[in-house]
């Protein structure tokens, strides 16, 4: 097996997209629902990582046949490293692919402060991630219909964002995880919808999906996130199910806030975190942690 650095480029991130639809598969916690613009959205991400973090993004290659079995890609964010993608086809496991590429992903964090990884339910990850040293917490997910008769109005106004708001982001960012998004702003805001809180209680934002997921969501305060999440669950269109996953025990707001909304907890996996407590209140994105 070779490991080498994932380039910025069309093929490359195509590799690393149908790795990862082939080693994730059916182990999905929610659905993915069909998106004729769903692979190119995945491309851009990867070939985004490409570019902002060259030295923490890398593809596993069999060096016979040539095809691309595995990926890691990692970021790092004002002191904050975090694991984007990290897979391995089932048919390349147990051969030391995933070893060398999380080894040489992990290397790209050196010197950071804290660490987090959104991971999945398979043992053999959760496993792996203990064993760099990183603490385990159990992550449940909200998913289904809302019925937006049962959610209350927001407390207070929720405005639409835009790229003028990246500071204010930043700032809750850092207040929130200990690190900004800084680049990362860019993908999310092709991608998502963005919210914004800000006044005198303080501020916050969240980044929801077409699809009815709930990207990321960060907020000075319980009181705001939950404005928040229940202005997003409020501006889905009726019939599209909601998601919102990676939430641990300390994000008891968000459960409140699913459950008034007549949504189902379901546990999905692990948040795993190095030199950080749970951030709260805190909504991580999968991709960009």
């Amino acid at each position: 097996m070779l490991v080498r650095p994932l380039r910025d480029d069309e093929e490359d991130a195509e590799a690393v997209r149908v790795v990862s639809a082939a080693a994730f598969g059916s182990s999905r916690v929610f659905p993915v629902p069909e998106d004729p613009g769903r692979a190119a959205r995945h491309r851009e991400r990867y070939r985004h990582l490409a570019r902002t973090d060259p030295g923490g993004c890398w593809l596993g290659v069999d060096e016979v046949s040539g095809m691309p079995v595995g990926a890691a890609l990692s970021l790092r964010r004002e002191g904050t490293w975090g694991l984007s993608t990290f897979v391995v086809l089932p048919e390349a496991q147990g051969r030391g692919v995933g070893r060398e590429l999380l080894a040489a992903a992990m290397v790209y964090g050196r010197g950071c402060l804290r660490g987090i990884i959104c991971g999945s339910r398979d043992p053999r990850a959760a496993a792996t991630y203990r064993r760099a040293g990183f603490a385990l917490h159990p992550a449940m997910l909200l998913t289904g219909p809302v019925d937006k008769a049962r959610l209350p109005a927001p407390d207070g106004p929720v405005h639409e964002g835009s790229a003028k708001h990246r500071d204010l982001m930043d700032s809750v960012a850092r207040r929130t995880r200990g690190g900004a998004h800084g680049p990362d702003h860019d993908q999310l805001l092709r991608d998502c919808a963005l919210l914004v809180v800000d006044d005198l209680a303080g501020s916050g934002y969240c980044y929801l999906r077409p699809d009815g997921r709930v990207e990321l969501l960060a907020a000075t305060s319980r009181r705001l996130a939950t404005r928040l999440l229940t202005a997003a669950l409020l501006t889905l269109p009726d019939g599209t199910p909601a998601y919102v996953s990676n939430l641990t025990a300390d994000q008891q707001w968000a459960l409140d806030v699913g459950l008034t909304a007549g949504l189902d907890i379901t546990n999905a996996g692990y948040i795993c975190l190095r030199g950080m407590r749970p951030p709260a209140p805190y909504v991580p994105s999968g991709a960009f942690l």
